[in-house]
Formats: C-alpha cells, sequence, structure tokens
C-alpha cells in the first residue's frame, strides 16, 4: 500500500520526523510548517494517521476520529489488534497516553484498493486546507493566523458513507464554518464523497487554530507567498 514508506512497525508502529514530513509533502501536499523535520513543535500528520486506521481496521459506514494530543517524533503507538466486533478503538503510546479514539459503525470493508483509492482523495482534499479554503475564511471573518508561527492542527473528523462498494471516489467541500474568540479559533469543513457521479457519503473535519489575530491583507499575502515557495523549494 502507499503507506509503506511512511511508518515502521514491530510490536509498536512509530513515524520518524522525516517520514511524516515526506508523507505531508508528497502524498497531501501539505507544506505546514509543524510536519517539517526541524519544527521544534514537530507533528505527525492526522491525515497519516487517520489513513493507517483504515489500512488496519478497514472502512465503516460511519466512523469519528477525535485526537487527544501531538504525536511526536518517534513516539511508540499501540494499535490494537483489529476485530470485527470493535466498535471503540483506542490509539495510546507505549506509557499509556492516548492520541486518538475512533469510533465505527454499520458493515466494514477491507477492500485495500478501495479503501487506499479512498484515503489518498482524501489526504488530497485535505492537503488543500491551506491556502485554498482557510484564507477565504479567515478573510470573511477578519482573522489570520501569526505568519511567523501559523498553527492548524486536527481537533476530529467524521464521515458517513452509504454503501461500500465505491469506486474512484473523490471529495468536494461543501460548507466551510469558522468559530472562535480571542487568539484561538475553530474550522469546520463539510464535504462530499462522490462516486461515479453519485453523492455516497458524507464528512466533516474540524481544526484548531491558534495564535490568531486581525486579518492584515499584507500579512496574509506574505504568509501565502512563503508557503508558495516552501512548495516550489522542494519540488526544485
Amino acid at each position: 500500500m502507499f503507506l509503506d514508506d511512511y511508518y515502521a512497525e514491530d510490536g509498536t508502529l512509530r513515524v520518524s520526523r522525516q517520514q511524516a514530513s515526506d508523507f505531508a509533502k508528497k502524498i497531501a501536499g501539505d507544506f505546514n510548517p509543524i510536519h517539517d523535520t526541524d519544527a521544534k513543535r514537530f507533528c505527525v500528520p492526522g491525515d497519516l494517521l487517520f489513513a493507517l486506521i483504515l489500512n488496519k481496521y478497514g472502512l465503516s459506514q460511519q466512523m469519528s476520529f477525535t485526537f487527544q494530543g501531538m504525536v511526536g517524533d518517534g513516539v511508540q503507538l499501540i494499535f490494537p489488534e483489529p476485530e470485527s466486533d470493535t466498535y471503540a478503538i483506542t490509539i495510546n503510546d507505549s506509557t499509556g497516553k492516548e492520541y486518538l479514539s475512533v469510533e465505527r459503525t454499520g458493515d466494514i470493508s477491507m477492500d485495500q484498493e478501495m479503501i487506499s483509492d479512498l484515503s489518498c482523495r482524501y489526504v488530497e482534499f485535505s492537503g488543500q486546507t491551506f491556502p485554498h479554503i482557510l484564507v477565504p475564511l479567515m478573510a470573511e471573518n477578519k482573522i489570520m493566523l501569526n505568519p511567523e508561527r501559523p498553527m492548524v492542527i486536527y481537533e476530529s473528523m467524521l464521515i458517513n458513507i452509504s454503501r461500500l462498494d465505491i469506486k474512484d471516489p473523490r471529495l468536494e467541500l461543501t460548507h466551510s464554518t469558522f468559530s472562535g474568540d480571542g487568539k484561538r479559533g475553530n474550522v469546520s469543513l463539510e464535504f462530499s464523497i462522490i462516486s461515479a457521479g453519485e453523492v455516497v457519503g458524507t464528512g466533516k473535519k474540524n481544526l484548531i487554530l491558534s495564535g490568531l489575530r486581525d486579518f492584515e491583507q499584507k500579512n496574509i499575502d506574505q504568509l501565502v507567498e512563503s508557503y508558495s515557495q516552501r512548495k516550489l523549494a522542494y519540488s526544485a
């Protein structure tokens, strides 16, 4: 599967800084500095954890993911052995600290081709959050990230799929909202899952934004330019 290069497993599952950074940039097209190998507040992308869950436990018709903590470099994660009648999954590290909880209901598919396709499409969709989705949303709400320390992290996400025999899925943003108070805000991104021209599911991704400040067009333009230059430099 496309995930093989982005984790190591030997009793516990670990993701190195390099693996996390490569996944963010090569697979998700996500250049959030928090995933750089030299980031002080480095964390493993939530999208990678999402894809690993689907890879190990399959795709259920209804799934919700709640992130309790940021996974750092080489943290030894324990993925419980999969059981078809397990509806709640908790991912801890070797010390017992909880990082991610998953609840699932409905039928389950272990079709690896379909799971890989959906994981890739979701990750690609998620990687477009900044600047394509967040910047217009910030402008509308007159707030912006700190250009020096932009901080956007996963809080939770859910998917609801009417059937599991889908082919070549794609994701389409349907609605986005922002709510906040002071320097902290929450963004919700709602999307449809489409297969063969038919809406077969819906989902929602919730993000936490911190270090917010009043919107300034000049500063947001600089932030977007810096982000674009990071992508260009990486491609080169």
